[in-house]
């Protein structure tokens, strides 16, 4: 179901980029996705709502703390932001953002989990996240890459309620996250096809009507494609790109049902 008005807790409901250019970040992505830009929002620091026919399907962020990389970030719906804080600590995490509303919009919390991953929880009020998703334009899938999958395995169970299953893909086996037997998320180990520099984390997944035209767009409007538009079995074509201030995104092209 593409529109959405809310999210069963477990499921990522929100995705968020810190960028270091909000402006310019706006222009990329509105160029690449058909996104509007809402107004800037004085009260939450410049934060802006990036639109899709009107609705909402990501956040905007100037980067809020020294030292905060310029990266697009996942949020995981609950219904008790505090009692996910207190279950991180609990399974080896660490709490970077203590649980705090987010004016009557929502209560928020954000962590590291044990691999070095990091993740925000979101329990919605007036705000229940993306309007739309697994839409060209929208989110569409959320992937943890870490270099200890058997640790993100025992943690994120205990955090968020996920069960876990690990399926095969061309020789990798590829975690899948799931709530109440329904698929919410991936996850996968850091082999060598990612750089030394890369560190762990959740990756964002954009579908487009076209995974070639869209990497070739992205290069034109000053984005850098880091891994070329390539097929995965059954599922469908994607690639990965860097932004101008260098956010990494992976956009898909999802295999069609037969």
């Amino acid at each position: 179901m593409p529109e959405r008005d809310s999210y069963k807790p477990g499921t990522p409901s929100w995705v968020e980029l810190g960028t270091s250019d909000i402006d310019a970040a706006a222009a990329f992505y509105g160029d690449l996705f058909g996104w509007t830009r809402g107004e800037p929002d004085e009260q939450a620091g410049g934060y802006r709502l990036a639109l899709r026919d009107g609705k909402p399907v990501a956040g905007l962020s100037p980067l809020m703390s020294e030292g905060q990389p310029v990266a697009w970030s996942t949020y995981v719906a609950t219904d008790d932001a505090d009692g996910v804080a207190e279950r991180v600590k609990a399974n080896g995490g660490q709490v970077v953002v203590d649980p705090m509303d987010v004016m009557e919009l929502g209560r928020m919390t954000f962590f590291v989990d044990p691999t070095g991953a990091a993740l925000g929880a979101w329990q919605p009020k007036q705000f229940a996240g993306a309007a739309v998703v697994n839409e060209p334009g929208a989110f569409a899938w959320n992937e943890l890459a870490t270099h200890d999958i058997a640790a993100a395995q025992s943690f994120y169970p205990g955090v968020l309620g996920w069960d876990v299953k690990e399926q095969d893909f061309g020789g990798v086996k590829y975690t899948l996250w799931k709530v109440d037997g329904e698929m919410v998320a991936g996850g996968m180990p850091m082999g060598d096809q990612f750089p030394p520099e890369v560190p762990p984390h959740w990756a964002v997944y954009f579908a487009v009507d076209d995974a070639d035209a869209s990497a070739e767009k992205a290069k034109r409007l000053g984005g850098q494609v880091q891994v070329e538009p390539m097929d995965i079995p059954d599922v469908g074509r994607f690639a990965v790109i860097a932004d101008p201030q260098g956010a990494l995104f992976s956009i898909i092209k999802n295999a069609q049902p037969s």
